[in-house]
């Protein structure tokens, strides 16, 4: 189903405003052993659905995106929907709950 695209701060931009499905970027860093989980957590939900789209960036390389959106904690998820924010997840979280913390992007 939906696969994962990597992001940096030159093509977040235009993946977060991109129209159609929302677009839950994954904020992590290598060092981030939770933001590991997590990801595999995310990539297996993603592989699921094809409702969202999923995108990472790794705030080691990319700080001002983390910056511009005040992202103080790992891993963070953001929602974007018609490229405004319209959720923030912070912490690592199992797929069950993924899909309960973002149910109203997943649909029936």
């Amino acid at each position: 189903m939906g696969a994962v695209t990597t992001v940096d701060a030159g093509s977040f931009d235009e993946v977060v405003t991109a129209p159609g499905k929302p677009v839950v970027v994954d904020l992590w860093a290598v060092w981030c052993g939770p933001c590991h989980w997590l990801s595999r957590e995310l990539e297996a939900l993603a592989a699921e659905t094809d409702a969202i789209r999923v995108a990472k960036l790794d705030t080691d390389a990319n700080p001002e995106i983390a910056v511009r959106y005040s992202v103080l904690s790992l891993p963070t998820l953001l929602v974007f929907r018609d490229g405004h924010e319209r959720l923030r997840l912070v912490g690592a979280r199992s797929r069950a709950a993924l899909r309960r913390d973002l149910g109203e992007f997943l649909g029936p």
